[in-house]
Parts: C-alpha cells; sequence; structure tokens
C-alpha cells in the first residue's frame, strides 16, 4: 500500500494527476483519464457515479486508500477523487495497487 500511495505522489510532480470530482469528471468526458481512484471512505453516491462513468467509457476503475491518505500524499487535506491521465503511469500503478 505505502509502494502505491508514494507512486501516486510522483505522478503529482510529473502532472498526471488530476483531483477533484469536477476535474475527474472533465478529464472522462474528454477521454484524457486512463485510471480513476476513489478514495474507500467516499461517499457511496460518488462511488456509484464513477463507476458508472468509466464503466461506460471503458477506463479502469479503483478503490483505493482513504481519503487523508491521498488528500496527505497530494498535498491536500482530503482527496476523494482522482484521475491518471498517462497510460504508462496508470498501468505501472495499477501493477502496484493490485501486489498489495
Amino acid at each position: 500500500m505505502n509502494r502505491a500511495i508514494s507512486f501516486i505522489g510522483m505522478g503529482k510532480k510529473a502532472n498526471y494527476i488530476t483531483t477533484g470530482e469536477t476535474g475527474v469528471e472533465i478529464d472522462i468526458k474528454k477521454k484524457r483519464s486512463f485510471l480513476v481512484i476513489v478514495a474507500e471512505d467516499a461517499s457511496a453516491n460518488t462511488i456509484k457515479k464513477f463507476k458508472n462513468m468509466t464503466d461506460s467509457r471503458d477506463i479502469e476503475f479503483r478503490i483505493f486508500g482513504t481519503k487523508e491518505e491521498l488528500g496527505q500524499i497530494l498535498g491536500k487535506q482530503y482527496i476523494s477523487v482522482l484521475s491518471l491521465k498517462d497510460q504508462n503511469f496508470a498501468n505501472a500503478l495499477l501493477m502496484k495497487i493490485e501486489s498489495t
């Protein structure tokens, strides 16, 4: 888990990550998103909303980390949802998430 969280921080530095519901929605609609991550403790509505959006567009979706963990690594207090905009980075992060 720590490796994946740290990897997300590297993605932020490389400008591969969009955070917040509005920004992630825009990425999904403009086909710039390759992976959407929603925090484990996000609301049921948020999880359902992004699961439906990603399923209909064939985008990878994972529930991972808490809002506090994601926020801390990305320099904010809490983050419920984020989008990865680089295919190779998204694939590498998926491997790290699935190996935890």
